[in-house]
């Protein structure tokens, strides 16, 4: 059972993801707040596996600087970072701060939950690529090929019938694209490959 530890400073999402936490078979609410500020003395009191953690919460407390000292402090437990902030920098600053994963609040709850898995498993899921190795080692064939005729704007059905895959396949396919990256729909994981410059769409003829 995966015990969590909630920081939200808004109350209906705060009580929604303890709801919806408490509802899956591995998972529980060991606690929830919403002020950064609390988490080191809630961490010795609950010990909790993993802590759910917003950046910004009550009083303006950093949840980025409130990670850094509960992984210096309780090295043992999972910090899940998240935010509603379309702020690129949350993303170098939640990686420095020694955040495992970052998840945007907008992503679903079912990638919410992959999430956490995944990083109690010990997988560090971040949006995004790692642009640190080329697509072709981060893809098998199938998946690259995919990226590339979603930058170029084809839709499923077009990439079936080119690819000779049924669209069930490329379904597979993109659902293995986005657990790789992070990212919560495929055209979302696209617009950030064409603006890093990590695909350049094909000229229209």
């Amino acid at each position: 059972m995966i015990k969590i530890l909630v920081v939200e400073d808004q109350t209906i999402l705060r009580e929604s993801l303890e709801k919806v936490i408490g509802a899956q078979n591995d998972m529980q609410v060991a606690g929830a707040t919403d002020d950064a500020a609390k988490t080191p003395e809630l961490c010795r009191q609950l010990q909790p596996d993993l802590v759910l953690m917003d950046v910004v919460t009550k009083n303006n407390a950093s949840g980025i600087a409130y990670t850094a000292q509960i992984r210096k402090e309780f090295p043992d437990i999972k910090i899940v970072v998240m935010t509603a902030l379309p702020e690129m920098t949350f993303i170098d600053k939640a990686r420095k701060a020694g955040a495992h994963s970052f998840v945007y609040k907008d992503s679903g709850y079912e990638h919410l939950f992959y999430i956490i898995r995944s990083t109690m498993q010990g997988n560090g899921i971040y949006p995004g690529p790692n642009k640190n190795l080329p697509l072709d080692a981060q893809f098998n064939e199938r998946e690259l090929a995919v990226v590339r005729m979603v930058c170029n704007g084809m839709e499923r059905d077009e990439m079936a019938a080119k690819l000779g895959l049924s669209e069930s396949m490329i379904k597979k396919h993109i659902t293995s694209i986005l657990d790789k990256t992070g990212f919560d729909s495929i055209s979302k994981f696209a617009i950030y490959a064409v603006s890093e410059g990590l695909i350049k769409p094909e000229p229209a003829v």
